[in-house]
């Protein structure tokens, strides 16, 4: 039976933290256990105080606002690609697509990521149901699609090969002799 107390959520969300920001774009994933926020300048004091600022100086979203929190955690988390990273986790107030909710977030720096904060499945337990067609239309414009790139690529597959796969790899091209 469907709880009536469960707002409808798609793929992405919106997230407003307080008066301090507001309309920062979330994936919604379901694969994720916890939710996670980008913070940087994380660091525990003598006085075993947490501090952070959301995001950081790169995202529009930065406001430099300090913030501590004399209640925290700190959790191994592994991603999908297999790495185990240490993170702090706290506990913000925060409005979701219109419900106020306390949610627990680890604290990470999501610069490389297209979302700054991630709702994983802890935060949408009991207060959203996913509707995985639903898509708010959150980002499209700032980020690059495959179809874009598959273009580049066909221009050109060795040059695309060469400036973009090198990026994101390890691996060393081999020169033609």
């Amino acid at each position: 039976m469907m709880n009536a107390k469960k707002a409808i959520i798609g793929r992405n969300a919106l997230v407003d933290f307080g008066d301090e920001v507001q309309n920062v774009p979330a994936k919604v994933d379901t694969g994720a256990d916890s939710s996670a926020v980008w913070a940087s300048d994380i660091f525990v004091d003598k006085e075993h105080v947490l501090h952070f600022k959301l995001f950081d100086k790169g995202s529009e979203y930065y406001t430099g606002v300090e913030h501590t929190a004399r209640k925290y955690s700190v959790a191994l988390t592994k991603s999908s690609l297999g790495n185990t990273t240490l993170k702090y986790r706290v506990k913000l107030p925060v409005t979701v697509n219109g419900r106020d909710l306390l949610v627990g977030f680890g604290l990470s720096d999501r610069s490389t990521h297209n979302y700054p904060i991630l709702i994983g499945r802890k935060t949408l337990h009991g207060n959203f149901l996913v509707d995985v067609e639903r898509d708010e239309g959150i980002l499209k414009a700032k980020v690059k699609t495959s179809k874009h790139l598959n273009e580049r690529m066909l221009e050109d597959p060795y040059k695309f090969y060469k400036e973009q796969y090198l990026k994101y790899s390890d691996e060393e091209v081999e020169e033609e002799e």
